[in-house]
């Protein structure tokens, strides 16, 4: 019932954005523009051509990075656990913003190939390089949660500094344009970028969620998943990787998008009252969340703002709240 509703909801979110992200249309306007009708060719162009890409993307975004936390917290068995955790978002924006400096510098910017193939190849590939680092660095003998927060947090901590330096060797309008980037936005997207994530996207959002028997024995811890036969380092390995993915291909369409990560596991383990996040559940709380902060970012001010910066003004407080709710149950 609970995913029945979540689904509604998604749909109502995706009609909102289409409709409202930005000069406000009607929705019978939307919906024949939908259909194929382009009597008025403005409102046809603008809903086909610019606001569905950018409705799509905030889906995928969302799910992914949704999806991703849920299966990072199920593994860390800690709440507070998100893709960031394991340096993907980092990664990604290192590789992204390398591009961005060396093949924008000295131009306006990117441009041919370097915008459609290198920049998302540069982010997508160092996201998974960080993520098998942490991996790496974490895998004594299995996986340990502790070991993976620390690994994590290092990997982080070394690919921002080296993003920051970065950054100082570009021209203005590279580290304007990689400052952007970084800040999360869904800013022209269209359709040769969002086709190829959200197929992407697409198959890994399946393969989670047929993952969730597996998920559910990381949940016990090693001994008992041990005493049922089951291999868990290969399995805690083939979910991270999941993970990883997933984020890799939020951060490659959108760049780091904060707390929907963190926040969306969380609200859908409320809603269903469940051991672990579902992650079926997470992805349509994720996808929700994007689509009606990226509506929000397009109305609030009357330049439109990151959706990166929408949701980090919800997710900030959200994660305080976690923070002093934990505090209160330790004293």
């Amino acid at each position: 019932m609970v995913s029945v509703l979540l689904v509604l909801a998604t749909v109502a979110a995706m009609a909102l954005h289409v409709a409202f992200g930005g000069t406000p249309m009607a929705y019978p306007d939307v919906l024949r523009a939908l259909l194929g009708d382009d009597s008025n060719t403005r409102i046809h162009l603008a809903v086909t051509e610019f606001r569905a890409p950018r409705m799509v993307a905030a889906v995928v975004v969302g799910a992914c990075l949704a999806a991703a936390g849920a299966i990072t917290q199920t593994v860390a068995r800690n709440p507070l656990a998100s893709p960031d955790l394991l340096g993907v978002t980092a990664g990604a924006s290192l590789g992204a913003v390398t591009v961005l400096v060396i093949a924008g510098g000295g131009h306006a910017g990117l441009s041919g190939l370097a915008a459609t193939v290198g920049m998302p190849a540069a982010a997508f590939t160092a996201g998974i390089a960080s993520g098998l680092a942490v991996y790496l660095l974490s895998y004594r003998r299995g996986l340990d949660s502790y070991r993976l927060v620390l690994a994590g947090l290092g990997i982080s901590g070394l690919a921002a500094s080296l993003t920051t330096w970065i950054l100082t060797l570009g021209d203005v309008t590279s580290a304007a344009q990689a400052l952007t980037w970084m800040m999360g936005s869904l800013n022209g997207k269209d359709w040769e970028t969002v086709r190829p994530m959200a197929i992407s996207a697409a198959v890994l959002l399946l393969a989670a969620m047929s993952s969730g028997r597996w998920l559910l024995l990381t949940s016990l811890g090693e001994d008992t998943a041990v005493g049922l036969g089951v291999r868990i380092g290969v399995v805690r390995l083939v979910v991270l990787a999941l993970a990883v993915l997933l984020a890799s291909v939020a951060t490659v369409t959108a760049g780091p998008v904060a707390f929907v990560a963190l926040a969306s596991p969380r609200i859908a383990r409320a809603l269903t009252s469940t051991v672990i996040p579902s992650v079926g559940v997470s992805a349509l709380v994720g996808a929700i969340f994007v689509l009606l902060a990226d509506t929000l970012s397009a109305n609030a001010l009357a330049a439109p703002l990151p959706v990166g910066v929408a949701t980090a003004v919800v997710g900030a407080p959200f994660l305080i709240h976690l923070i002093l709710k934990y505090q209160r149950r330790l004293s």
